[in-house]
């Protein structure tokens, strides 16, 4: 069961299919998916969302396996701004976007801090693990601020091609112990 959470600006809903037609209005745009494992069709369907919701994130999320969540802001929860996920797995844990005219704002630190404590606190897992681009200096700037680490390097397929890409990763203890500095 996904929950719902909250952080001092977002509200995190539990993804439902009729999330849908929002998410096919905001995602499908190159700043955003480019540096999105190489999975994510381009050019980006115009049922994509739908799709990818009905046949792979809600079935996971059936599982066990997975857990998705809308991004929204409190002062306007009724539209969808983003997503962020946790997926079980050896190598990569956390995936996110948000729409472009919310980036910039630390919006996407916070809802990350409130899926990693749910992670370790909840989920009771002990390392979580993020692949992302090397070029990807904002999704980098995020795991920096939680105290992960790089652990390997590699090229990876992205949407935008091969790239050089860094795992990250912060074991519970660490996240615990970043969590008491801040």
């Amino acid at each position: 069961m996904t929950p719902i959470l909250e952080t001092p600006r977002l509200l995190l809903r539990p993804l439902e299919l009729a999330d849908a037609e929002q998410t096919q209005i905001l995602f499908p745009e190159w700043e955003i998916v480019r540096y999105l494992a190489n999975h994510v069709p381009w050019p980006y369907p115009p049922d994509g969302a739908r799709m990818f919701y009905r046949d792979v994130a809600l079935p996971a999320v059936e599982r066990g396996e997975a857990w998705h969540w809308t991004l929204r802001l409190k002062t306007d929860p009724l539209h969808l701004i983003g997503s962020i996920s946790l997926t079980k797995g050896e190598d990569e844990n956390r995936g996110f976007w948000l729409g472009r005219q919310w980036q910039g704002r630390g919006l996407m630190t916070e809802a990350c801090e409130a899926v990693t404590d749910f992670w370790f606190d909840t989920l009771k897992f002990s390392v979580l693990r993020v692949p992302k681009a090397v070029a990807n200096t904002a999704s980098r700037r995020i795991s920096e601020k939680q105290g992960m680490r790089i652990v390997s390097t590699g090229d990876r397929d992205y949407v935008c091609g091969l790239l050089p890409s860094e795992t990250w990763e912060i074991t519970a203890p660490e996240w615990r112990a970043s969590n008491r500095e801040r």
